[in-house]
């Protein structure tokens, strides 16, 4: 084990992935002298050279219309879009090429393609530059959807991305880049789809992924200090979605409470909202809170973007406000 950087550990496992299969190449926008906007690509270029390491126009859409191509034709094409927002610009490509040829072309040709890509908000980037959309490629079939929240699923997750034959989108939280962690040395994929309980507990389940994974376990530490024993499950995987896990957990607890980065209205926590009312409803002694961000385009004053987004308060507010409906119930 090694106690590197969610950073760092993306280098590893594109670097490690390069190292391993000569079809793996990268390609974005300032990814190869410039090193990447967040440095994930940092001396790719000089190890890998031009060829494998591709700097792009600013054309979203062409860059991952000649990925998909590529991967078509048997390689593995690694695009590096320097901020989710911008894959608003290659929406075409992705949705109605990426996720749909496989299935169009009655599986005659596969497109093993990755698009890893930040958002999130609080780092002061304005409205346009803060967005957590990743609802829009969990929405469609033939995507495949993570979103890693610690180091060593960052790492996991992208080996197991590079790895897939269908398109995967590797979800990176800004927030996240420069936390640390412990990380295996080897190279052991993750399972796409699977989630994982990264604390166990007893008297409420709460589901979350990326950012407010972590914001999750901050919280179950604090109210551990108060007798209060939260269970957390820690999404990892948007699409596909692993539902057992979550169901498993509330059966358990028979409550929960569902955190996410992005707007409340039609967002991941109405799908896991749902799916507990499918599969644990008769388990359930309150109904399940959910916590998301402010319904508005996200502000670029430190006040207002702090005030919009959720936060770990407002986590233990919701829990809070289960548990105390639960005992009225009892």
């Amino acid at each position: 084990m090694s106690r590197i950087s969610y950073r760092q550990a993306l280098h590893d496992a594109l670097r490690s992935e390069m190292l391993r299969d000569d079809d793996v190449f990268l390609i974005g926008e300032e990814i190869g002298l410039f090193e990447g906007s967040y440095k994930i690509t940092a001396g790719m270029l000089d190890e890998f050279g031009p060829k494998r390491v591709r700097d792009t126009p600013i054309a979203e859409e062409g860059f991952t219309g000649a990925a998909i191509g590529a991967a078509m034709l048997g390689l593995r094409p690694v695009v590096e879009i320097m901020t989710i927002n911008f894959s608003l610009l290659a929406l075409d490509q992705i949705v109605n090429h990426a996720a749909k040829i496989y299935g169009m072309f009655g599986g005659q040709t596969r497109v093993p393609l990755v698009i890893r890509t930040p958002g999130g908000g609080g780092q002061q980037l304005g409205a346009t530059h803060s967005q957590n959309i990743e609802l829009y490629y969990a929405f469609v079939p033939g995507m495949k959807v993570v979103a890693p929240s610690t180091p060593a699923d960052a790492k996991a997750l992208m080996l197991a991305a590079i790895r897939d034959d269908d398109p995967v989108l590797v979800l990176e939280n800004l927030a996240l880049y420069n936390t640390v962690g412990e990380v295996p040395d080897d190279d052991k994929p993750a399972e796409i789809g699977r989630a994982a309980v990264t604390r166990a507990g007893t008297d409420i389940t709460v589901v979350a992924y990326s950012r407010m994974a972590t914001v999750a376990l901050e919280v179950a530490e604090r109210l551990a200090e108060e007798g209060i024993d939260v269970e957390v499950v820690d999404l990892r995987s948007l699409r596909p979605l692993d539902r057992d896990t979550v169901i498993a957990s509330v059966r358990k607890t028979n409550c929960a409470v569902v955190l996410e980065d992005d707007w409340l209205t039609y967002g991941i926590g109405a799908e896991i909202a749902a799916t507990i009312s499918d599969g644990a409803f008769d388990w359930l002694d309150a109904p399940v809170r959910r916590v998301a961000m402010a319904e508005v385009p996200l502000p670029y004053a430190k006040p207002l973007e702090t005030a919009a987004l959720p936060s770990a308060d407002d986590a233990i507010t919701a829990i809070r406000e289960t548990l105390d409906a639960v005992a009225r119930r009892h």
